[in-house]
């Protein structure tokens, strides 16, 4: 079992010279060393309160008590008390689009965000899980009216905010690749009381103040069943913080699917990775993490009805009691969820859908949710036959949806082929009616052999010898033949139909008309070039990226271009939330260049943190004169942040045409029906805004790499 090391610092009896004094920190410390202590085996914790929680003494502390953890330990700092910001200058603007830094305030002054990144990813490279909970203002940029007294204090002029500079992250190590070891060692995951631009609220709660934040996430983890995960915490702190005012939205971070967000809360056991989507009692009631900017139809009609979703029920970890489901969940069914080999139903062990799913053949009937009104960032719903617990989350997978299916055809025959197109035409009828969640149908696909019934994504399948051929309607290939000679080619290849569908769904994504458009535009120039220098469309409306020759002697390989890919946020007054994602010619899709941060008004939001993006051919893919890929930019723009899961998707076939920038592993897309890992890197925050709608939208940007001809 895991053993954990903390350190727990809070402070409510500032000096008058640093910051105001609050009233509800001690007793967040006091009720998190219970916590913490009612788990074992674990060391007696480290406490720093008030006026002893000094610079130095946290800087000791993390160094010393939590640099105790290696391999298979828990490092957890919790941080109760003010936060500060300053305004960033310089190379501080590369990676804070909000124009601010941000630091912890101390006893004797501020600990800045980065100083502190650098002390725990000191610990994590150890090979310890690091946990960093920090409930002060402006936490979410890291790494509290009674009533409500915001935990802020204002930056000093004699404060410095500098940190050791880190090493620069090159383009090739901001790729996705995962970790080796299990998720979780040797990365840091924060659980932040706010956004990186917001205050902070302690409030009184039954005679006794205490953070918003710590006392939501305390109330979450006494009434959580075995297992819950640090994502499923989040969510439901976050639901109970919005209840209680909504005045900060708290962040996850890195909260990529099947990695550290997903392990188990202070508890050993390996990631989870069965459902899709979280569903909990927000301000507004029941809502799913899944929205108008996932895919779903927007607004409040008939048609929101048809959209529904499934419970899936919580893996336990090993060593946890089985058999404790929360009250008002459905039971389980017995057995796995036939059809999990096609990415529509969860994939990981001991993961099955609620009872009345799979036995039927159909849609899950018990843990169903229906869609009543569906918003930019989530999905509020009914649950039908069945009452879930307020108090908690559930995993669960979208398993109806009111997008058109994608059509297929069967073309004419081979003289050739093994056997008639009817036989291939009969199996993927079969194989069409049981790829869907739960083993029905599938909602992305429908086979429409009559030409004039042909949805907008059309697919026509001909058999040549043994192997299938995925033709557009103007007769060129999706990917490369697939075989048609064992049972399991024809599953093959609904796989294949299934997730082309999802990556042309998000590379079209595109919402009504908005207050939002052209707000952030997307600027894309020559690495090291003035900024203003930026490279245009050609007449084909795409930008063309040119490798240059190499400057060795002759017969060397060119070299790929290097660009500046940065977002700039035109708006006067409106603070955006902006994620970019690249969709290669592999038919993947990740979010490393921009993961999803908010950009203030007038300021600019850089990839990589500033780094040059490196395009260069796909693994596999010679280097020589004429050959090219492409990609495709998409900026997605909204007021609140979205769920950033549905927006990964691997290459198809990756073992054989790659990606310039490898995509995370798993079956994630626009309209995804499973969970999957992406890069630990990319951003993934639950958010529930008071507003009943807010605003979003969408720009894509083409881009063409090529080998040009001597």
């Amino acid at each position: 079992m895991t053993t954990i090391h903390s350190l727990l610092v809070g402070i409510d009896d500032y000096p008058a010279g640093v910051a105001p004094r609050l009233g509800g920190c001690l007793n967040d410390i006091a009720g998190v060393r219970r916590l913490v202590e009612g788990r074992v085996p674990v060391p007696v914790p480290r406490v720093l309160l008030d006026r002893e929680a000094t610079v130095e003494a946290v800087e000791h502390g993390i160094r010393e008590r939590l640099g105790r953890a290696g391999p298979g330990d828990t490092a957890l700092f919790w941080f109760s008390g003010h936060g500060t910001q300053r305004r960033a200058h310089g190379a501080d603007l590369l990676i804070e689009a909000t124009g601010h830094n941000q630091a912890l305030v101390c006893a004797d002054g501020p600990l800045s965000d980065k100083r502190l990144r650098v002390l725990l990813d000191g610990v994590a490279a150890r090979g310890a899980h690091v946990v960093a909970v920090l409930d002060c203002c402006f936490s979410g940029g890291a790494t509290r009216d009674t009533g409500l007294t915001a935990r802020f204090a204002p930056a000093r002029d004699e404060w410095s905010f500098a940190a050791p500079a880190a090493a620069p992250l090159s383009a090739r190590e901001a790729a996705p690749a995962r970790p080796a070891g299990p998720p979780g060692r040797g990365e840091v995951l924060l659980l932040a009381a706010s956004r990186a631009y917001q205050p902070a609220h302690e409030a009184f709660f039954d005679g006794r103040p205490h953070g918003v934040f710590t006392h939501a996430v305390l109330g979450v983890v006494r009434e959580a069943p075995p297992g819950i995960t640090y994502r499923e915490v989040l969510s439901a702190a976050d639901a109970r913080v919005q209840c209680s005012g909504g005045l900060q939205q708290p962040v996850l971070l890195p909260p990529g699917p099947g990695g550290v967000a997903d392990l188990p809360f202070l508890t050993e056991g390996a990631a989870r990775t069965g459902g899709a989507y979280l569903l909990r009692h927000g301000a507004a009631g029941w809502e799913v993490d899944c929205g108008a900017g996932h895919g779903l139809g927007e607004g409040v009609s008939a048609g929101a009805a048809a959209v529904e979703f499934a419970v899936v029920e919580r893996a336990v970890p090993d060593g946890v009691p089985a058999g404790s489901v929360p009250d008002g969940a459905p039971a389980q069914a017995a057995g796995s969820v036939p059809g999990a080999a096609t990415g529509e139903a969860p994939t990981a062990p001991g993961a099955t859908y609620a009872e009345g799913g799979p036995a039927s053949g159909g849609s899950p009937s018990g843990g169903l949710l229906t869609a009543r009104t569906v918003l930019p960032d989530r999905t509020l719903v009914d649950p039908v036959g069945w009452a879930p617990a307020p108090g908690q989350v559930y995993p669960v997978v979208l398993t109806a949806l009111n997008l058109p299916a994608a059509t297929v055809a069967v073309g004419p025959a081979d003289p050739w082929a093994a056997g008639p197109p009817g036989g291939l035409e009969e199996a993927l009828g079969r194989a069409l009616a049981t790829a869907g969640p739960g083993g029905g149908p599938s909602p992305l696909l429908r086979s429409a052999p009559d030409p004039r019934d042909a949805g907008d994504l059309h697919f026509r399948l001909e058999v040549r010898g043994s192997a299938v051929h995925v033709l557009r309607r103007d007769g060129s290939p999706f990917v490369a033949p697939l075989p048609l000679s064992a049972p399991g080619d024809v599953r093959r290849i609904v796989d294949c139909l299934t997730h082309l569908t999802r990556w042309h769904r998000l590379r079209d994504l595109t919402p009504r008309p908005s207050p939002l458009d052209g707000l952030v535009r997307v600027e894309v120039g020559p690495w090291g070039a003035p900024s203003d220098r930026l490279l245009v469309p050609d007449g084909s409306g795409e930008i063309v990226c040119a490798y240059t020759p190499s400057g060795g002697g002759r017969g060397d390989a060119p070299e790929p271009p290097l660009l500046s890919v940065r977002l700039h946020n035109r708006s006067p007054e409106r603070t955006l939330w902006c994620l970019l994602l690249d969709l290669t010619d592999g038919y993947a899709s990740h979010s490393v260049l921009y993961p999803g941060h908010f950009i203030a008004p007038g300021h600019t939001g850089h990839a990589l943190d500033g780094e040059p993006v490196r395009f260069s051919l796909p693994v596999g893919r010679p280097t020589v004169p004429g050959a090219g890929a492409r990609d495709w930019l998409k900026l997605i723009v909204a007021e609140c942040e979205l769920n950033t899961v549905p927006f990964h998707l691997p290459s198809w076939a990756a073992q054989s045409a790659g990606s310039r920038m490898s995509a995370p592993d798993g079956r994630d897309g626009v309209l995804r029906f499973s969970q999957a890992p992406p890069h630990p890197g990319t951003r993934d925050l639950t958010a529930v805004t008071t507003r009943p709608y807010g605003h979003w939208t969408t720009r894509t940007l083409a881009l063409r790499t090529v080998v040009p001809t001597p």
